[in-house]
């Protein structure tokens, strides 16, 4: 389960990357892969919405700080 949790990981980072780029910039990391209708950036857009799910859903059980007696 952690090599999935450190695809995932990885993932979150680089939607979180394109939105900072699209919010401060006004362009995407799509762009450079051939615009949304291509198949790789939807693949990828897929990608980071599944990996958001997951870490949601499994976030407080995995999380050190979020589990009583876990801290920094």
């Amino acid at each position: 389960m952690k090599g999935l949790h450190m695809i995932t990981f990885i993932l979150l980072i680089v939607g979180g990357l394109n939105w900072l780029l699209e919010g401060v910039f006004g362009w995407e990391i799509s762009r450079w892969l051939g615009g949304m209708d291509a198949l790789l950036p939807r693949l990828i857009y897929i990608l980071v919405g599944l990996s958001a799910i997951y870490e949601f859903a499994i976030h407080k059980k995995d999380c050190r700080l979020c589990n009583p007696g876990g801290g920094m």
